[in-house]
C-alpha cells in the first residue's frame, strides 16, 4: 500500500461533501506530475484529505476504491480521475503551520511541491501526521 495526499479547496468540495457522498470520483486534475501520481495510485491506497486555500490543514483520511480512469470532466480525454471512498476523519487537523513547525516533516512534499495538487507520502510522513492527530 502506497499513501497520499490530495488537496481540494473547501468551496468546490470539502471534506464535509466527501463525508456524506462517501465514495467520489477524484476529478478536475489538470497537471501532468498531479495526473502521473493519479495513475500511479492502487486500489487500496491511503491519502490524507487536505483543504487548501482555506483551512490549509489535512482533515481526514480517504482510500483509493477504483484506480484510474479517463476523467468525465476532461473534453481531450487525456487527464484521468480516480474513485475515493471516506475512511475517517482525523481526531486532530493538522494544519500546514503544524507541519512546517515539525522537524520530521521539512521534506514533505506539501512543503517542497507546495503548488501540487496530488502528491506522493512516505511512510515516514504518514505515521508521523497519523501521531500527530491522535488517531
Amino acid at each position: 500500500m502506497a499513501f497520499w495526499l490530495i488537496k481540494s479547496e473547501p468551496a468546490t468540495w470539502s471534506w464535509a461533501q466527501q463525508v456524506e457522498k462517501g465514495t467520489e470520483g477524484w476529478d478536475g486534475v489538470r497537471n501532468y506530475q498531479a495526473a502521473n501520481n493519479l495513475k500511479a495510485m492502487k486500489r487500496g491506497d491511503q491519502c490524507f484529505f487536505y483543504h487548501s486555500n482555506v483551512g490549509k490543514e489535512i482533515v481526514g483520511i480517504v482510500e483509493v476504491a477504483k484506480e484510474a480512469y479517463i476523467d468525465p470532466t476532461d473534453p481531450k480525454a487525456r487527464f484521468v480521475a480516480v474513485d475515493v471512498k471516506t475512511v475517517k476523519a482525523l481526531k486532530k487537523r493538522i494544519t500546514l503551520d503544524a507541519i512546517k513547525r515539525t522537524d520530521t516533516l521539512q521534506d514533505i512534499a506539501l512543503i517542497k511541491q507546495s503548488r501540487l495538487s496530488v502528491m506522493p507520502i512516505s511512510d515516514n510522513h504518514w505515521h508521523e501526521i497519523i501521531r500527530l492527530s491522535s488517531l
